[in-house]
């Protein structure tokens, strides 16, 4: 713990920006994750702060608000805060994501039993191209393309049973499991009230409704997640490895975006050393531009990758990407995270090469350090300074030898 607080503090100054973690501490519980997880880990991938994110709970409203689309929550509505987001970003958390998607949940449960109603849901929810899990006579487990899909049909719900002067209980989670637990936590919070109950940046929310609504005005917000790819220094990678390598590289990464993350390419010209693609959800998104950076440095060739809303602002992001190095350019993503910055940064094998002598060779260390100290204080008392740099010098053989 202690030198992994060190490690991120020495490349925090190297790389020039704060260091949040060095791999990951998530805990992979089939294949893909592991996979996933043994990648970042091999690679000692760090996730950066570039701008902070104030992440309070007035921020998570607008961004629920923006997100899910105004019209689709109505003003009679009530905020609640049951468990405060911490304004820090949650490195294993933003992995989850990354891995298991954007899907989510739905669980809904009504206070009165009513099957006419329960089937006006479902038919509902297969509209909104939802899947069903489970029913009963006063529950539905469902399963929805996002999280804010699944907080605005639950919505459109609540105002179907309010208008038949019915309550009902709407909570979203990563599993079903999850979302029935959030239900039943939100029910001992407001007792049998209708509202959406769901959790944001780590924090547990609610939006509730004491009185009917009516029919909501708004449609699905919908939004662009462009990825920008660009190839580090290109030309000498073609002058070493010829350009039909490039091009099976980036034709492989084109293929990848499209068959398995379901993007679409806008910007691609076979030959080149970039492109443009438009991803359904910000999750496919991020999930493209790591794997399209470790399969491409798995290949000799360095990328930056830029995530934004737009064509210019995914290109813009992945511009910011020159700025983040150490010495030389390594394979770098930005994106946005509420409303800050963050980037993953993988390393040169030589900085992979330090960082596991400093997390794992905490013996060596001490030996270094201890051989060093000694040498360089009976040099400055003899007035033979030097030999603190002989030390030096002998300290790197035996680490890098040892």
């Amino acid at each position: 713990m202690v030198m992994d607080y060190i490690s991120r503090t020495i490349f925090g100054f190297l790389i020039k920006h704060r260091v949040i973690s060095i791999g990951t501490k998530y805990y992979p519980t089939n294949d893909m994750e592991r996979e996933y997880v043994q990648m970042v880990n091999y690679t000692r991938t760090m996730l950066l702060e570039i701008e902070t994110a104030h992440i309070t709970t007035e921020n998570i409203f607008n961004n629920v608000l923006s997100e899910v689309g105004t019209g689709n929550i109505p003003d009679n509505r009530k905020f609640i805060e049951l468990h405060p987001a911490e304004n820090n970003v949650n490195e294993y958390a933003l992995l989850s994501n990354i891995i298991m998607g954007s899907d989510r949940y739905l669980y809904i449960e009504i206070f009165q039993k009513n099957k006419p109603l329960i089937e006006e849901f479902v038919r509902y929810i297969q509209r909104a191209r939802g899947t069903i899990v489970e029913r009963s006579a006063t529950e539905i487990v469902s399963k929805m393309l996002s999280k804010n899909d699944a907080i605005r049909v639950g919505i459109e719900l609540i105002a179907k049973g309010l208008d038949k002067e019915i309550d009902v209980r709407v909570a979203v989670g990563m599993t079903g499991a999850a979302a029935i637990e959030r239900s039943i936590n939100l029910n001992k919070q407001i007792g049998e009230t209708s509202g959406v109950g769901f959790t944001k940046l780590g924090g547990e929310f609610a939006i509730v409704f004491s009185s009917k609504f009516g029919n909501l005005e708004g449609s699905p917000a919908v939004y662009d997640n462009y990825v920008f790819i660009d190839a580090i220094d290109s030309t000498k990678f073609i002058d070493e490895n010829g350009r039909d390598k490039l091009v099976e590289i980036m034709n492989e990464i084109s293929s990848f975006i499209e068959k398995e993350c379901k993007g679409k390419i806008e910007g691609y010209r076979v030959g080149g050393d970039d492109l443009i693609a438009n991803l359904p959800t910000k999750d496919a998104a991020l999930r493209a531009g790591m794997d399209s950076a470790w399969h491409a440095l798995n290949n000799g060739v360095r990328l930056r990758v830029g995530i934004g809303k737009s064509r210019r602002e995914a290109g813009e992001r992945a511009q910011m990407a020159d700025n983040i190095k150490i010495w030389n350019n390594n394979p770098v993503m930005v994106f946005d995270l509420a409303d800050g910055i963050y980037s993953y940064y993988i390393p040169s094998e030589f900085t992979r090469t330090v960082l596991d002598f400093l997390l794992n060779k905490k013996g060596r260390i001490a030996i270094i350090f201890i051989f060093v100290f000694v040498a360089t204080l009976v040099g400055w008392n003899i007035g033979q300074p030097v030999f603190g740099l002989i030390a030096i010098g002998l300290a790197l053989v035996y680490a890098l030898t040892a």
